[in-house]
């Protein structure tokens, strides 16, 4: 179940990139909304749908179906908190390829705006403490998501995130390692950067401008809000080596950030404590 947060528009906010406009605050209805009016029916898509997805699995080990079952979780949870999506160059994509998708972090929407965003078959390469989440957690490990213990990831984890990829299969990563709480766009770490690398994948630089307005980082509220999901052209990783993977995260972190609506000037309530 999503943790909820809050709608905070910057002011300053680049021109033409993003979409909420400038509000000097957010209504209290909207955290009274978020507990009794969205957070129930979530919980009930959660279940239900992590119910059919950890069932499919006994007949599907390859998580494929399972997958569906997250994008019509992600629609849902995206209908009914009135959050609205423009996708754009999906053209730069071909659902038999596999790829790396590399993306901005700014919300825990974010998982659903790419889920339910892109029409190819998904694994997201998350942290471990995702998989005590009942329901959530539990679709992850059952359908070949990769849950990462980053205080000792081991060295077997490129191997299995090369396992992933296998039958037109594609990864999601957030190179940041975490949440903006700004909006700023973090430095992306290389070690995302040598799956692609060592498996010859394409990285696709995704920008997502907006969700950091439907909820907030360390904020226990939702809006209603819309999201601008841009889809770069691919980035080849032929001729690049390991040792060059921090040069390739920082070419993909700047045309990522090409199409985000960060602020110009950090907040000074920037280093707020996380949830």
């Amino acid at each position: 179940m999503l943790p909820p947060g809050e709608l905070k528009v910057a002011s300053d906010a680049r021109v033409g990139v993003g979409s909420a406009p400038p509000l000097s605050g957010v209504p209290p209805s909207h955290w009274w909304r978020t507990v009794f009016f969205l957070t129930p029916p979530i919980a009930v898509y959660t279940i239900v749908l992590g119910t059919v997805s950890l069932l499919s699995t006994i007949v599907d080990r390859t998580g494929d179906f399972g997958h569906k079952c997250a994008r019509a979780w992600a629609w849902l949870i995206l209908r009914t908190t009135g959050v609205t999506v423009d996708v754009r160059g999906l053209d730069h994509v071909d659902p038999r390829q596999s790829y790396v998708f590399a993306s901005n972090h700014q919300s825990i929407y974010d998982i659903p705006i790419v889920f339910s965003s892109l029409p190819l078959q998904l694994r997201i390469v998350a942290k471990a403490s995702l998989g005590r989440f009942p329901f959530l957690g539990w679709h992850l490990q059952r359908t070949g998501h990769l849950l990462v213990d980053r205080r000792n990831p081991g060295a077997g984890v490129l191997k299995r995130m090369g396992r992933l990829v296998q039958g037109a299969r594609s990864l999601i990563v957030f190179p940041e390692g975490t949440r903006s709480v700004d909006g700023q766009v973090g430095r992306f770490k290389g070690g995302s950067f040598l799956l692609a690398i060592d498996a010859g994948l394409p990285i696709v630089p995704i920008s997502i401008a907006g969700s950091r307005h439907v909820m907030r980082k360390g904020r226990l509220m939702t809006c209603p809000g819309h999201v601008t999901l841009t889809i770069h052209p691919a980035v080849a990783t032929s001729g690049v080596t390991r040792e060059q993977a921090r040069e390739l995260a920082g070419r993909v972190y700047e045309i990522v950030r090409s199409q985000v609506d960060e602020p110009s000037v950090r907040p000074a309530g920037a280093a707020e404590t996380r949830i």
